[in-house]
């Protein structure tokens, strides 16, 4: 299989970059809040969203792509009211531009990561110092988001790094754009196996795990949230706080992440 990685980030950095310059303006000026969201966070997202509108009255859309990507955009002024990244590094990278709205930032959900492979496969892999996941992999490919960019791609050369087999599972990496487009080529066949969320392989039912990665073997993975400093819709700090409801707690913990704030009553 080939995979052409540039041309895979480029459509979709310009699709991100079309939602957030226009459909994100557009919704903006409607009044709607706009969120900027990690690709994970998706089938979750989806689900608060009716529930936020029926409770609140209010209006949500969500634009989803890499944490990277998403940052980058949000740097070059793209129009987004609150953004929740997969990894604290990109929230980081704005808060050092001061992009952030002071006093918003804050620890929302954890997950882990865990080895997938298609649905109809049964692999027995325990993954651990030293596994030989090359060898299991023969002449297939390894699906991960970007290793440069994207958090889980990140936390998988980390986890690989750590075990001491990235050298032998380099070469067999299929890198895409973001988490859920490397969940949707271990989905479709088009790679023996893919290192994604616990959260994606629960959403998606065209896969299996094989195993989960220890705690130890990456950083925490920790998903913030913060409102951006760009903001002037009133109605972002009425989402954020929504996020820790009883009703999207349900949601988040349902889909299998962590939830690491304090729910609201």
């Amino acid at each position: 299989m080939s995979i052409s990685i540039r041309r895979i980030m480029a459509f979709c950095a310009i699709g991100v970059s079309i939602l957030g310059t226009g459909h994100g303006a557009s919704a903006q000026a409607n009044g709607k809040v706009v969120v900027f969201a990690a690709a994970s966070l998706a089938t979750a997202l989806n689900a608060i969203q009716p529930i936020f509108a029926k409770d609140t009255g209010k209006t949500v859309i969500f634009s989803y792509g890499s944490s990277g990507v998403l940052a980058k955009q949000i740097e070059q002024g793209a129009p987004a009211d609150v953004f929740i990244s997969a990894d604290t590094k990109w929230v980081d990278y704005l808060q050092k531009k001061n992009l952030l709205a002071k006093g918003t930032r804050r620890d929302l959900l954890g997950n882990d990561l865990v080895l997938v492979e298609p649905a109809g496969s049964d692999t027995s892999l325990k993954i651990k110092p030293g596994f030989d996941l090359a060898k299991a992999t023969g002449d297939g490919k390894i699906a991960v988001c970007t290793i440069a960019s994207c958090p889980a791609g990140i936390y998988a050369k980390d986890a690989f790094t750590k075990l001491g087999v990235w050298s032998a599972v380099e070469p067999k990496l299929a890198q895409a754009n973001n988490v859920r487009d490397a969940l949707a080529l271990v989905a479709r066949g088009e790679a023996k196996f893919g290192v994604v969320y616990k959260t994606d392989a629960k959403a998606e039912p065209k896969v299996r795990v094989v195993d989960v990665f220890s705690a130890d073997s990456h950083a925490p993975i920790v998903y913030p949230v913060t409102i951006l400093a760009s903001s002037k819709n009133a109605d972002a700090a009425t989402f954020e706080a929504f996020l820790s409801s009883q009703a999207a707690v349900k949601v988040l913990t349902g889909q299998g992440f962590k939830f690491l704030s304090k729910p609201s009553e």
